[in-house]
């Protein structure tokens, strides 16, 4: 079953499923590019590793709510005699993040005879956009140092929530946001703001001149990513997504999917 919405579906955005899609996403964009990218590149998925502590504002999109949690009684089992002054209280079960390294998956496009790298493709994750976020500052210390030098940069942001890594005056305020900049041309950015009731357009990545740029269509990539996810199965559309819709946009959603039976 395909994804009601014309391009970005908000109900991938919800914490809980956002890093099986992240995951997909980045699989798929590899899937696509490689066959284009044959013989002279290859696209590999990378790993960026920072850690996380106790006071890493980044925590709330890594580690799951407090919840209690209560222990099903056994059929037909025996309510054990105990002094009244030694009744245990029902605890609190608090989740803790096992890990405190964590890994974020991107891409990187290299020359596949020197291995040097051409390109990085980063999909933007929720600890990316927390402002104080360990996430964030690792994500901008990456873009930084790959903007200060002649490899191209892109970046695909599919998160309504958090701050995105470039504010300017004059950009249009959207849902969802692609910038490319090439190594070449530092000084103009591409940038596409793209709302939720819109496809993703298609992109060009940059490769090393004279060679021409790859197509990416990023709507493909969406299609496969929930296909091949199967995330039909984990969503329920007659919820509203987490995080909500601006009210226009929640009502037009409501239509969408009303109309396809939805809701």
């Amino acid at each position: 079953m395909p994804s009601p919405f014309p391009g970005m579906d908000p109900y991938l955005e919800t914490p809980e499923l956002w890093p099986d899609v992240h995951h997909e996403l980045i699989s798929q964009i590899r899937a696509a590019l490689n066959p284009g990218l044959r013989p002279q590149y290859v696209a590999r998925v990378e790993l960026r590793v920072y850690v996380s502590d106790q006071d890493d504002p980044g925590r709330e999109v890594l580690v799951p709510d407090v919840r209690i949690e209560k222990r099903p009684k056994a059929r037909g089992a025996r309510k054990a005699r105990r002094p009244a002054a030694v009744a245990v209280a029902e605890p609190i079960i608090i989740p803790f993040l096992a890990d405190p390294e964590i890994k974020e998956a991107r891409l990187e496009i290299r020359e596949r005879r020197s291995n040097d790298l051409v390109t990085v493709i980063e999909v933007v994750s929720p600890t990316n956009k927390i402002r104080g976020a360990r996430g964030r500052v690792s994500f901008m210390e990456k873009r930084d140092g790959i903007l200060a030098s002649d490899v191209h940069w892109v970046e695909i942001d599919l998160l309504r929530a958090g701050q995105p890594s470039v504010t300017r005056p004059g950009l249009v305020p959207s849902d969802y946001r692609l910038m490319v900049s090439r190594g070449d041309d530092r000084r103009h950015g591409r940038y596409w703001p793209v709302s939720v009731r819109q496809a993703l357009p298609p992109i060009g990545i940059p490769l090393r001149k004279p060679d021409a740029d790859v197509p990416l269509d990023l709507n493909a990539v969406l299609a496969a990513t929930y296909d091949r996810g199967a995330y039909d199965l984990s969503v329920d559309y007659r919820r509203p997504p987490v995080p909500a819709l601006a009210t226009d946009d929640a009502a037009w959603a409501d239509d969408l999917l009303s109309k396809a039976g939805l809701r």
